[in-house]
């Protein structure tokens, strides 16, 4: 079809709400290639090139020449509210069917129905829906007239953790009629990606590729590995950095911890992740937007397509695992601004975590063994609760070998009514070779996370080798560079912030059976004097368990203190402990300690009948449950009715303090309120 420039040129200035405004370079190429139906197009440039742009107007002008909708895949919530009012603004008529909205898809489909819509939003998770895939999708493939899937470096199975349900869209794209047309988007694609890329999305794939480098970021890295150092460092640099910005973490109990210590601090910031529920994501989202707020910490749920084209800064408290991943945050600073900084913080936990990462990407053989094998033992199928009673693999783990395992093609297991089911399609070796590779991928990103951690300067031409760009020959922003070095004072502060924070180890209601434990018999909400890990009470804690074989006096003093500010009640009047076989002495002589801090009589009424495997090595809810549940002795003669606070070391799946309370409680006691000096449970 014939291509109006003028036409394009209106729109980006009708999207832009700016009457002067003109295409970037490529941009109109860009938009030529898809309204002319030149071939499949992936574009590849950096954040805030306007990739939006080239599709809204790209299915605007072919709207406007009656063709038919246009579909684009896009992975997170907020991307599509970012999209949604993007398009808006050029006319472009959008709606959205994801997990956020169930109560709208049928309104939804209907519009699509009527040809009311131009472009609908879907998640890649909605290809494995039957419903949508058999229903609205097969009903109006043959009208779609664009199909855009963004954040296409997401196909490639880099990013095969992140969000295996993309793997689909090679199976989708092939179904497709060929007249459809079809535009990928990304900001970060090596030459691994792209050729990953070809092979989904090709033959025939034209590239639009720019140069990445960011000229307004100034980019600095400061190795700080204690965690008490990095909350300082940000308590002390936040007043010099622009504006507002974003400081990302790597799992959702950080991003709450240093939100929670700057607002300590009297910083007007906000934790964001995606354990939050979707209205306060907005809120906190429009928050940032308008400025008020300084900043918010978040996890990787507020990445890709959030724009906030004034964005003054992008801290990292943690060093991500990949150069893609790390170009792709770093990327929100700066995008309308001459100058702003990104800092990238290194710790010592950072490669703890990033190897938890890699390690749980895929199942292991051991784990795809047990799965399949306890479903070849009932033919009619198991529940991911039936799955859990037969093998000893965490329910997540479960969940995610199924997954992996349906997406495969042809996919040795199915899902069908709530039941997953075995099929007669085996496993092929290619899901090892790709694991296997994959694997030794991320090991590689990893390392070079770590020098880029290690360079004095030139971070910004590293990052667009490593993503195979061309090094930029533009110098950066003149900001001055932040300074490394943090007060001890305002260490020593963090430090006893971190040591302030005491998780609650909430009470289980059930068995895992579903059968609910009666009322009277439960544990009460406990507490915990730290997380496991953490820069507080943390290393003290690691000390006494594995070198030292006795807990600190400090650590007595913490949880006296604990105890009395907590003030269970009804008040304990007596203290026990959860016994063990393999260090019998290690917890009683802490609770023996703690006893006599807070004036309480020591009875040590609780016994192990036998040896059994060590509680960290039952790996799901209903094999903890049930390695603990028999397996204490209650002495009966030395038990007291009252109240009692039940010690011990380290609370993870809270079974052992639930069967233990449930064993005093049925005997007499009033109250069980359980202590632990760790939580591991994260």
């Amino acid at each position: 079809m014939d291509f109006d420039p003028d036409r394009a040129r209106a729109l980006l200035r009708l999207g832009a709400q700016d009457d002067t405004a003109d295409f970037r370079p490529g941009q109109l190429e860009a938009i030529r290639h898809v309204v002319t139906g030149a071939g499949r197009l992936l574009v590849v440039r950096k954040t805030g090139w306007g990739k939006s742009f080239v599709y809204f107007i790209g299915i605007r002008m072919l709207r406007e020449a009656g063709l038919g909708l246009g579909l684009l895949v896009s992975p997170l919530l907020s991307l599509m509210r970012n999209q949604i009012a993007a398009a808006s603004r050029m006319g472009v008529v959008a709606e959205t069917i994801n997990s956020s909205n169930p109560d709208d898809w049928e309104r939804v489909e209907q519009r699509v129905a009527d040809d009311e819509v131009d472009m609908l939003l879907v998640s890649p998770e909605r290809f494995a829906n039957d419903r949508f895939r058999s229903g609205l999708l097969a009903r109006f493939a043959d009208g779609i007239s664009l199909m855009v899937i963004d954040e296409a470096h997401c196909v490639s199975d880099w990013g095969h953790d992140f969000r295996p349900h993309y793997r689909m869209i090679e199976r989708i794209v092939r179904v497709l009629p060929p007249t459809i047309r079809l535009l990928a988007t990304t900001a970060t694609a090596n030459e691994r990606v792209m050729q990953d890329l070809e092979e989904v999305i090709g033959p025939g794939l034209a590239v639009s590729r720019g140069d990445l480098g960011r000229p307004s970021l100034a980019l600095q890295t400061i190795r700080l590995p204690g965690q008490a150092e990095r909350l300082a460092w940000l308590a002390e640099r936040m007043s010099e950095l622009p504006g507002s910005g974003i400081v990302y973490t790597l799992t959702v109990r950080d991003a709450e911890r240093v939100a929670a210590w700057l607002r300590h601090r009297g910083m007007a910031v906000e934790a964001y992740t995606g354990a939050l529920q979707d209205t306060v994501r907005v809120e906190l989202e429009n928050a940032l937007l308008d400025n008020d707020v300084k900043a918010l910490v978040a996890t990787t749920a507020l990445g890709m397509g959030f724009d906030k084209p004034d964005l003054g800064f992008v801290v990292h408290y943690q060093v991500p695992g990949s150069v893609v991943a790390y170009y792709q945050q770093v990327g929100r600073a700066g995008r309308a601004l001459d100058a702003a900084y990104g800092v990238l913080l290194a710790g010592w936990e950072d490669t703890d975590i990033t190897n938890h990462f890699i390690r749980s990407a895929f199942p292991t053989r051991e784990e795809v063994d047990e799965v399949l094998g306890a479903l070849e033992e009932v033919p009619d199928g198991l529940s991911v609760r039936g799955i859990e009673a037969r093998v000893n693999i965490g329910r997540g783990r479960i969940e995610k070998t199924l997954e992996l395992l349906s997406l495969e093609s042809p996919a040795p297991v199915v899902r069908e009514d709530g039941r997953w089911q075995l099929t007669a399609a085996t496993l092929g070796q290619a899901f090892w070779d790709r694991t296997e590779r994959l694997g030794l991928l991320r090991r590689r990103e990893q390392a070079a996370m770590q020098e880029y951690v290690d360079l004095d300067d030139g971070h910004m031409d590293f990052l667009i080798q490593a993503l195979d760009g061309e090094p930029t020959v533009e110098p950066g922003p003149d900001l001055p560079r932040l300074a490394t070095a943090v007060d001890d004072r305002t260490v020593r502060e963090a430090t006893l912030f971190l040591r302030s924070v005491s998780p609650t180890i909430e009470a289980r209601t059930s068995w895992p059976t579903g059968k609910r434990i009666d009322p009277a018999h439960r544990a009460m909400e406990g507490r915990s004097l730290c997380q496991w890990g953490d820069g507080g009470w943390g290393p003290l804690v690691r000390l006494g368990k594995y070198e030292h074989a006795r807990f600190d006096d400090a650590l007595v003093r913490a949880c006296a203190g604990l105890v009395r500010s907590w003030r269970p009640a009804p008040a304990p009047t007596w203290v026990t402990t959860i016994p063990s076989r393999r260090r019998p002495e290690l917890v009683p002589d802490f609770a023996h300690r703690l006893a006599d801090a807070l004036r309480l009589p020591f009875r040590g009424v609780l016994g192990k009948k036998e040896d059994r495997p060590e509680q960290k090595s039952m790996a799901n809810s209903d094999k903890q449950a049930r390695n603990v549940i028999g397996s204490l002795h209650v002495d009966t003669t030395a038990i007291l009715p009252e109240p009692v606070l039940l010690v011990d070391d380290m609370v993870d799946s809270r079974w052992t303090f639930t069967v233990a309370a449930w064993e005093l409680r049925r005997r007499g006691c009033e109250a069980v309120w359980p202590l632990a000096l760790a939580d591991a449970g994260v």
